[in-house]
Parts: C-alpha cells; structure tokens; sequence
C-alpha cells in the first residue's frame, strides 16, 4: 500500500473512540460487551481502507466484525467509510496484527480474514508473511476451534507459499479458488486493491482453512 500523510488522521481516530476503540488491550475476553450482543465476531487483519469490512457488515448484521490497521492515515480513511455507512457492528483497531493475542482472548474469534497481504516476496523475510506459521499458531490461539482463515491475494507466489504453509501446520482446506472472480462463488465483496488488480486482468486467488480439532 502506497501511504500518504493525511493531515488530521490522528485526530479524527482520537476523536472518534466509538468507532476506533482506544486501548483495545483494556477490551480483550469483553468484545461482546463493546457489541452489546452475543454475535460471532470476524476480524480482518490489515483492514486497508475498509472497503471490504464496510460491505461485508452491510451484508451481514448479524455478525460482529473488527478491521485491525497500524498506519493512521489509513485508518482515518476506513473510519470516513464507517461514519458515512452508519454500521453498528463494525469496530477498527489502529494497532499492529503481531500483538494480536493482547486483544483477543484465547477463543474470542470466529474467523480471520486476510485480504491482499503484503508478499514479502524475498526469501529471508518469509516470517512477515501473514500465513507464515507463527501467524498460523497466533490465530488459533484467538480463534474457536471451528474457527476459519479466509485468504485472498492476487499474488501466486504468495498463495502457493501460504496453501503449502498451512497444509504443513495440519490445516484443512474446504474451499480453494485458483480464479475466483471466474468461479461460481457468490457473494464476494472485493477491496480496493482486489478492484484494481482484477481490472488489470489479475488472477484473485481465495482459499478458506481451517484448524483441526
């Protein structure tokens, strides 16, 4: 992601407590009480600029759903989305994913999204890579034991590394797309950067794993 300096972010995410919960160490084992119901809680991680959270809980009022995004500037433009759709069930985090476990309880979560991660693509930095196993162990720590990874990404590299990466952590994978916007899955609500990609005539490649029991 190409970040620019967005003069006001900082403020407008200090000003805005509601919608980007400050502190969201001081929440962790208590999500359902920042929701004030008892509905399955999503997070993505690497939120962007919110697109895909902001329609996929449009789409989905019953389910509770958290974007998690370190850079502010990037968080303020999520947060422009999220004031102007008026959702009650979406929260933001502007934190870093790898203290994950500090905001999420052990079986907090349902599913983790992770849409267009960055690549990493040279070998030496494989451990950055959000579907590298020590991500793999920290999201089943937070996750159900029926809980889901759903991975999208234009980058084959990327996908194969990933399959691979959670077939040898003992995942099962139930749903597998090579080409997903020429398949038959309904329902797909895309990012910004699965909209530029595809318009470019780049594959989008999704899968959907989960832990065994």
């Amino acid at each position: 992601m190409r970040l620019r300096h967005k003069p006001g972010a900082a403020d407008q995410v200090k000003q805005n407590v509601h919608y980007v919960i400050p502190n969201p160490s001081e929440q962790k084992g208590k999500w359902k009480e920042v929701f004030q119901n008892e509905q399955p809680i999503h997070i993505e991680v690497g939120t962007g600029r919110g697109r895909f959270m902001v329609g996929m809980a449009k789409a989905n009022p019953h389910i509770n759903y958290i974007g998690i995004e370190k850079y502010t500037s990037v968080v303020s433009d999520a947060l422009d989305k999220l004031i102007e759709a008026e959702v009650p069930n979406l929260k933001l985090l502007n934190v870093d994913a790898q203290k994950l476990t500090d905001f999420f309880e052990d079986g907090e979560i349902d599913r983790v999204y992770l849409n267009f991660s960055d690549p990493w693509p040279k070998v030496r930095h494989e451990k950055r890579r959000l579907t590298y196993k020590t991500f793999l162990n920290m999201y089943q720590q937070i996750l159900k034991n029926d809980g889901e990874i759903h991975f999208k990404t234009d980058n084959q590299d990327l996908f194969e590394f990933s399959i691979m990466s959670m077939a040898n952590y003992g995942m099962t994978m139930h749903f597998l797309s090579l080409d997903l916007h020429n398949s038959d899955f309904e329902g797909n609500i895309m990012t910004e950067y699965e909209e530029k990609f595809s318009s470019k005539g780049n594959r989008i490649y999704r899968v959907e794993a989960a832990y065994r029991n």
